[in-house]
């Protein structure tokens, strides 16, 4: 169910999640016991919704209106979701207008399992198959974040989880940069806070049953692709932050430390970048037969 609401002016304040509250805003004062985030394009608003995220309401330019009704008659929630409507010259005043294109998306924050209940399901799900998840350690930059799901959701991998020191998934630039993929991969939280990270960290992992392997530039660092990586049932590959990589303890903590052999002198690549390789190498790989499917939203 939703009810179509024509708006002249930003300044209504119905529109405030959209034009002027702030992301911890967002995260604590409209729901403080959930919070709310929002999804921009009509990509990543499509892959919300068909992943079971709640929308709360909507804010669109005219012009894509009639492109996500089908999405909007999916929809079935007890009360109607506004569905704000503006004209096009009143959504070009947004900051972002650019990127967004004129289409966001208020949607409640999905609860989040504990790290040992999250990696008990994924052993599950994978029914004897090994089993790959990728930590995220202290990365700040939510670009990073944004394309390490993407690849995540490409390379097959099973499972995200996000350090206490990790920025936010579902900040508005890290869902946009991973087009809407942070919806299709699976991901919590792990460690209860800083002072206790990496120890309840490793904690979790080894009482699910994974190996962990840090990227990280050592001298003692295995090749990416030896083939006693690929031996492990369950894998934990964690990933460092920008510039200075993963802390010390999580590397002397993990079973292996691991590097992608670079030539021309080059010591390192970019996370987002080393985690697509790390994923290719050591995720069981798609087949190339399946369809091409374009977006449905240019």
């Amino acid at each position: 169910m939703y009810e179509i609401i024509r708006i002249h002016t930003l300044e209504d304040a119905r529109l405030d999640a959209y034009t002027r509250l702030t992301e911890r805003e967002l995260r604590c004062v409209l729901e403080p016991e959930k919070g709310i985030f929002i999804a921009e394009s009509l990509k990543v608003i499509e892959r919300a919704v068909e992943a079971g995220v709640e929308p709360l309401s909507f804010l669109l330019g005219e012009r894509w209106l009639e492109q996500i009704l089908p999405l909007l008659d999916s929809l079935e929630t007890i009360e109607p979701v506004p569905v704000f409507v503006a004209p096009m010259e009143l959504m070009e005043k947004l900051t972002g207008f650019s990127v967004t294109r004129g289409a966001l998306a208020a949607c409640r924050r999905p609860p989040l399992s504990d790290a040992g209940s999250f990696l008990n399901s994924l052993v599950d799900r994978a029914g004897g198959r090994p089993v790959r998840v990728c930590v995220l350690e202290g990365i700040v930059d939510h670009t990073n974040v944004g394309a390490i799901f993407r690849s995540a959701a490409a390379l097959n991998v099973d499972g995200v989880l996000v350090s206490p020191t990790c920025c936010d998934p579902l900040y508005r630039r890290a869902v946009r940069v991973s087009m809407g993929t942070v919806f299709q991969v699976p991901w919590t939280r792990i460690g209860s806070d800083a002072r206790h990270w990496p120890g309840d960290g490793f904690e979790a992992l080894r009482r699910a049953g994974f190996a962990s392997a840090a990227l990280a530039l050592t001298d003692d660092s295995v090749s990416l692709d030896d083939p006693a990586l690929a031996e492990h049932e369950r894998l934990a590959l964690f990933m460092g932050t920008e510039g200075e990589g993963l802390c010390s303890r999580t590397i002397e903590e993990s079973d292996v430390t691991v590097r992608i052999p670079m030539a021309h002198g080059v010591d390192s690549l970019n996370v987002a970048a080393a985690s697509a390789v790390a994923f290719w190498q050591l995720c069981p790989h798609t087949s190339n037969a399946y369809h091409y499917r374009p977006g449905r939203y240019a």
